[in-house]
């Protein structure tokens, strides 16, 4: 199966082949790492363990134990996720998977967490019709009405009413890849994906699962900016210290 993990960047307006005009959102796909291999054996099934966005701080010590086993660095991740193999043992962990497992033209399932819209009533919610504005009615125009028979004095499960709308998981399906990006790393899929910017979603459809030529020890990864904001500031500091040292000496002079 073909898998990767992106974060939903933004959408844009493309144009087809026909003149017409796509929306499409653009995913960043940042190197997924194959961190572990699960086979039937040791784990009672088959899949691969795949994680991406390097994460430098808050960091448990056992899991940067387990990532260190594949990539040899002290760094995490922040997303981690697994995809069901049925051949486990053409792939090693430390591998990275490659953008070009998708092609345009094919249809792939986007997982992810959907817009968090707080607490909804039923026309928002379940798309209820609503009261008519007259006729008695008054100030029931958006009230959900009867909910059942009252004879057992409970409601009944699965009842649709008022409550929180949005934030869970949504699967889009028969998406559309409408352009593949290797040059920097992004997949433009037409239509609209689940969850705001920056959510993390998960990209997957049948077919052969490409791995890049790189391990992970050469792929480009995170490091602190810290230290080397210091060090500039210290040429800065130094530059400033020698101006002054050349005004007072011709000042002296």
């Amino acid at each position: 199966m073909k898998f990767v993990l992106a974060t939903k960047e933004q959408m844009e307006q493309r144009f087809n082949a026909e003149g017409n005009a796509v929306a499409v959102t653009i995913v960043k796909v940042d190197p997924c790492v194959i961190t572990q291999i699960k086979t039937e054996k040791s784990d009672g099934y088959n899949a691969l363990q795949v994680a991406s966005g390097s994460k430098l701080k808050n960091v448990s010590k056992p899991l940067v134990g387990h990532f260190k086993k594949a990539t040899n660095s002290d760094s995490g991740f922040k997303k981690v996720a697994e995809v069901r193999v049925d051949n486990p043992q053409d792939y090693s962990a430390g591998q990275v998977i490659d953008i070009a497992s998708f092609i345009v033209g094919e249809e792939v399932k986007v997982t992810g967490i959907s817009k968090g819209k707080g607490f909804q009533g039923v026309v928002r919610r379940h798309k209820f019709h609503g009261h008519p504005a007259t006729h008695g009615h008054k100030d029931q125009e958006r009230m959900p009405g009867s909910i059942g028979a009252g004879g057992f004095q409970r409601v009944i499960k699965g009842m649709r009413m008022a409550g929180r709308m949005g934030n869970e998981q949504i699967t889009a399906q028969g998406m559309k890849i409408f352009a593949v990006n290797p040059e920097n790393s992004t997949i433009e899929i037409a239509g609209s994906v689940p969850g705001h910017r920056g959510t993390w979603l998960e990209v997957y459809t049948e077919g052969e699962l490409k791995i890049k030529v790189m391990h992970v020890d050469e792929v480009k990864v995170a490091e602190p900016v810290v230290e080397q904001k210091i060090e500039d500031q210290n040429i800065e500091d130094k530059k400033t210290e020698d101006k002054v040292e050349e005004i007072n000496e011709e000042i002296k002079a």
